[in-house]
This record gives C-alpha cells, structure tokens and sequence, in this order.
C-alpha cells in the first residue's frame, strides 16, 4: 500500500491545459465546462479600489486535495466517497444518489457532477492508470513544464517526498483540518 498525494510547482504553469484535456481523456469526462477533475484557474487582481495590485499572470493547477480528513467523505450518507487501500478518496458510482452534500462540503471546490454518469465525480489520483501499473497520473504525464509530482508520501525515496523535504511548500486552508495531499511548492 501507498498514501498517495501531489506537489504542484505552480510556478512552472503556462496555462497550456495539457493537463486538463488528458484528465478528460483518461477519465472520459464530459467535454463541458462544467465537468471538469483538474483545472488551472488564473490569479485574481488583489486589493481595493483605488488600491489595486494586478500580478504578473499566475496560474494555479487544481484538483481534488484528497484530504486524509476529507469532508466529503465524512457528510456522504450511503459511503459513496470513501477512502481506496491507498488513502485516496474515491466516488462508488453504484452507491452514489446525487444528494450534492459532498459538493457542499468540499472546501477546495473539487467535486462536481458528471451528467452522462450521473455521480459526483472529483479526481482520483488515476486510480485505472494505477491499477494497470502506471505510476504517474494522466495529468502529470502530459505536462511539458512538469509542473505536478505526484508519488507515494510514505516512501522516502520518491519524488515527491524528496521534494517536500527540500523545498518549501503550503497547503490551501490549513486552518480546517482536513489534512490534504494536494500541496503547492513555493
């Protein structure tokens, strides 16, 4: 077993959406805008009128922070969301009913429903790629600026722990305790 989890060096990013179109691809997700496991959303002018501060364009790859105290998972009434042998938090479409508590809860907005399976889908760290002995997710293997690292954090050989070692990093809203594997290196 492993405990799966991805760093992003958002700093690498060109918005060239490599990584979004393999997600789609490898998952057969729907092509809408509406669909989506992985996206690269744009930072956002900061600061009040007339004080306004616009960035150099900045570019932030998300997805799914597959939390080890996931609040999807804890608010789903029939265990659809559930944690796999890895710790990656999963969606069992046969259990799923659309109630939407799980879209609600996700902090990180990285559940959506997927109108031609009828779940609400997120990502899955390519849990079918795994399972057929990848060890790189769709997402990372396409990226020509290799912005993600994705890997096993409880191997201090892999990649991504050596990275985490070495370099500083963040997580998005630590003060909610939900614990992500989704960290962003600075």
């Amino acid at each position: 077993m492993a405990r799966y989890g991805m760093a992003i060096d958002y700093k690498l990013c060109i918005n060239c959406k490599a990584c979004e179109a393999a997600c789609k691809e490898e998952n057969a997700v729907a092509l809408s805008k509406d669909s989506y496991r992985i996206w690269v959303g744009v930072k956002e002018a900061e600061g009040e009128f007339p004080n306004i501060s616009i960035p150099s364009q900045t570019y932030y790859p998300g997805q799914c922070h597959h939390c080890d105290n996931a609040p999807c998972q804890s608010v789903c009434p029939t265990s659809a969301t559930y944690y796999d042998e890895n710790r990656v938090v999963r969606v069992d479409a046969k259990k799923c009913i659309l109630c939407s508590y799980c879209i609600s809860a996700c902090p990180y907005d990285a559940r959506y429903v997927d109108h031609k399976t009828l779940i609400v889908d997120k990502c899955d760290f390519c849990a079918s790629r795994l399972a057929e002995g990848h060890t790189t997710t769709a997402c990372q293997a396409t990226c020509p600026t290799k912005v993600r690292i994705f890997g096993d954090l409880d191997d201090p050989d892999s990649e991504i722990s050596k990275v985490l070692r070495e370099r500083e990093y963040r997580v998005v809203k630590p003060h909610l305790g939900t614990q992500p594997k989704l960290f962003y290196l600075l």
